[in-house]
Formats: C-alpha cells, structure tokens, sequence
C-alpha cells in the first residue's frame, strides 16, 4: 500500500534528539577528574585543621594586607605612569617620544624580578640620595623592601600600561579631535574631555585584568623580604613544616582578593560600555510606514 504526500509531511514525522555521545563522554571524564582530585585533597596527607588555625592569624592577615596595598598602589603609580608616557608617546616632540619609547622598551625588555632586585641595591650605586651640601640621607634607609617593591612594581606597571593607553586614545576617533581643536581647545583639554572619557571602554578591560595580576605579581617581592601574604606563610611552614596547609591559606586568601576585583572590573566595564553595541529601541506601529 502506498502512502500518500500528506504522510510525508514533515508535520508528520517523528523528532528525534541527537545523541552526542563524545560530549557525555568528556563531562564524564572531567567529573571524574575532579572527583579525584577532591578526594586526593579530602583524604591525603593534609591537616585541615591546620588550615582553619592559620587561615585568620595575625602574620596571614599582616601580610594580607601588605599584598593589598602594595598592590592598589602599584596599580595607581602603574595607571599615571602609563598615561603619561602614553600622551608622550603620541606627542609630536621627537624627545618626549623618544623619553617614552625608552622608558616603555627598557621595563617592558627587562624581568620584573631582576628590576626589583636593582631597585633593592640601589644603594650599591648610589650610597646617599639628596642634594649634595643641604640634605642627604642614606639609600638603604630611603629604598626599603617596601618603597624597592613599589618603584619595580609600579614602572613596570607603567610600561605595560602606556601601551594600553596609547590603543585607546588612538580608538578614539580622529575627527573628535579635529572638532574640538576647531572650537578652540587645547591639546590637553581635548585629552581630557574628548579622548579619555571615550577611551576608557577600550583601556578599562585589560587595566583590569593587569590589576588582577598585580596581586599575584607581589609575591615576586617576597625575595626581596617584603612581608606580603606569601613571605609570612614561609615564615610559618619554615617553623611548623605544614607547607601545604600555609600555601593553601594564602591561596585561599588570593582566589578571594582576585574575585573582588572581579567583581568590580565587571561593574565598571558595564559603566564606561554605555551606548555602544546595543540595539536601537524599535519604531512605533504608526511610525512604519
């Protein structure tokens, strides 16, 4: 018996759902993954109670603390850094160009680490700072761990920062400039009110992701005997031997930090993103024509 169109109709036809049969298999293999290592962590060789005992002692939260601000100033000496080697990139005087471009090719070329350490025996260079015959003071009671640690931190910052700033002043559209030039404004006023405002939906993101990395990027500054959170958790395992415990203490406290920021990157992300890339409200019925 044959049938006719009408059974053929794709009305008439069964659906049926695919089965992915590769991505149950990779959930499973991931699931059982971390299975295994949450219970590598629940029952191998860690005293959890260890990690409850340290997780809000004194030296933690002191070098929690350190780590912050060291960081939230990093960021700040970091952001007006690159703002002003950023302008001085983009200016037509051939030697502040040329000031930028050394300034931004010697931090960027150079490890953080051994920028810290120059930083920290700057006295071995220069033994006193000052003005000769009026005001001198030693270097090794000027450059601290702390103020070593914020000079490295805050001009390497700079450099990277500087390039961000420059990608987003030129965003910018040219002809903004030309029109503000036109109403009579200075180069530095249409930085100000023209360029900057607009270029923050453009720097805002990767700042953001830089100030993450500043939190993690003190603890370079532990070789160097700055007492952030990662220094004084080796001071605590080097007297107890629970190195794992303390490690996963601060690692704790790091994940927690580095979530805030987060948080806060994603909120003003969302203010400065304002009126671009969203759809146009749709016409009135009696608008079409």
């Amino acid at each position: 018996m044959t049938r006719g169109p009408a059974e053929f109709a794709l009305g008439n036809l069964p659906v049926v759902r695919r089965r992915r049969w590769g991505r149950w298999l990779a959930a499973s293999l991931l699931l059982a993954f971390l299975a295994w290592i949450a219970w590598s962590f629940a029952h191998g060789q860690i005293h959890w109670p260890t990690v409850g005992q340290f997780f809000t002692a004194p030296a933690i939260l002191r070098g929690l603390s350190n780590t912050v601000i060291m960081a939230f100033w990093a960021m700040v000496a970091g952001i007006v850094l690159g703002t002003v080697f950023a302008v001085m990139y983009l200016s037509p005087n051939p030697v502040l160009r040329g000031a930028a471009l050394f300034y931004i090719w010697f931090f960027r070329g150079t490890p953080l680490l051994l920028q810290l350490l120059i930083w920290f025996n700057l006295a071995l260079v220069f033994p006193v700072i000052g003005m000769p015959g009026l005001i001198e003071f030693r270097t090794v009671d000027v450059v601290t761990p702390f103020v070593a640690t914020l000079l490295g931190l805050g001009m390497n910052q700079g450099a990277y920062t500087a390039e961000v700033v420059r990608a987003g002043i030129l965003s910018v559209d040219r002809g903004q400039v030309e029109a503000a030039q036109s109403i009579g404004m200075t180069r530095l006023t249409t930085l100000r009110r023209i360029v900057l405002p607009q270029a923050m939906r453009v720097i805002i993101p990767p700042v953001g992701n830089e100030a993450v990395s500043m939190v993690k990027l003190t603890s370079v500054a532990s070789v160097i005997q700055y007492a952030e959170i990662l220094r004084n958790a080796q001071t605590i395992y080097y007297a107890n031997a629970r190195t794992i415990e303390l490690l996963i203490v601060a690692a704790i406290w790091y994940l927690a930090v580095v979530t805030v920021l987060q948080v806060g990157q994603h909120f003003l992300e969302k203010h400065f993103s304002r009126g671009f890339g969203q759809r146009a409200a749709p016409k009135a019925a009696g608008d079409v024509r």
